[in-house]
């Protein structure tokens, strides 16, 4: 029986890595043994992104507690956190000359306040060393508790994004053990506390258009300020395959109809991800 393979279309060519920049925080990366979700997400954009001096930061290590069936990043048990961590992220931040920096992290289910305590003081020591840096910080669910999601805003990133990743309907087949409701009070508590909240889908999984809208809906009623949509690819065989790729004309349409029901600022396109052109949406 032959298995049937949905076939890259054209317009999904990515540019190879090159230029003086992208050799630069290539290799501030690899110095300071940084985990970017650049290359533990296999994300499309690394080579444009680090040509122009940017890159995604990941916290907390690079094996995640949860086993989400879209994501490459490795899955099993984690190392003790670094406690030099936040120190070593924001002198490296320093380093790239970054004017806008993006940190996301792993979740980390196997310690008592799932991470968030890192967070707290890898924003605190990013902005006491970078006072000029503005910061985007992608951040896991916490299993839903205020308290913990209070201790990142607290700190006064200027963005916290989480996303959604998926439709409801799918939820349960994409992600581990995050659960979409939990998510919107995610957003919720983020919106509550007036710093500039955000989140984001994969598209290409077998959604249907009346369920992205929907998810548009119920994001605006939570307060979510930017959303982001962006092509699904698969990152190895172990992840879900790619039920259908959607043509970019479509991703302008969400683009337009996002911006009509509310949101302040939209970016869809095939290679969108949650981080890509981050600068842009303060």
């Amino acid at each position: 029986m032959t298995e049937n393979i949905v076939r890259k279309p054209s317009w999904l060519k990515i540019k190879l890595p090159k230029g003086t920049n992208y050799t630069r925080v290539k290799s501030i990366v690899q110095q300071h043994n940084l985990h970017t979700i650049c290359t533990s997400g296999r994300c499309p954009n690394m080579g444009e992104c680090w040509a122009a001096g940017t890159a995604t930061l990941m916290i907390m290590g690079d094996i995640c507690t949860r086993s989400c069936k879209f994501c490459a990043t490795q899955t099993g048990k984690p190392l003790p956190l670094d406690r030099d961590e936040p120190v070593n992220v924001a002198k490296s931040i320093a380093l790239m000359g970054l004017k806008h920096a993006v940190i996301t992290s792993v979740d980390r289910d196997d310690l008592p306040d799932k991470g968030a305590g890192h967070w707290a003081k890898t924003i605190t020591e990013i902005k006491r060393i970078n006072p000029q840096t503005t910061m985007e910080v992608l951040i896991p669910d916490f299993d839903g508790n205020a308290l913990l999601i209070k201790q990142v805003i607290d700190a006064r990133p200027e963005i916290i994004s989480h996303n959604l990743e998926t439709v409801k309907r799918l939820t349960p087949m994409v992600r581990s053990r995050a659960k979409y409701e939990v998510s919107l009070q995610v957003i919720q508590t983020i919106s509550g506390s007036g710093i500039l909240s955000k989140s984001g889908i994969m598209v290409g999984l077998g959604e249907t258009r009346d369920e992205i809208l929907e998810t548009m809906d119920d994001l605006l009623k939570v307060g979510c300020h930017v959303f982001t949509i962006g092509q699904y690819l698969q990152p190895a065989k172990s992840n879900l395959p790619v039920a259908e790729y959607i043509h970019p004309d479509v991703f302008e349409e969400y683009r337009h109809i996002g911006l009509a029901k509310g949101f302040k600022k939209v970016e869809s396109a095939p290679l969108v991800r949650s981080s890509y052109h981050a600068e842009r949406h303060l």
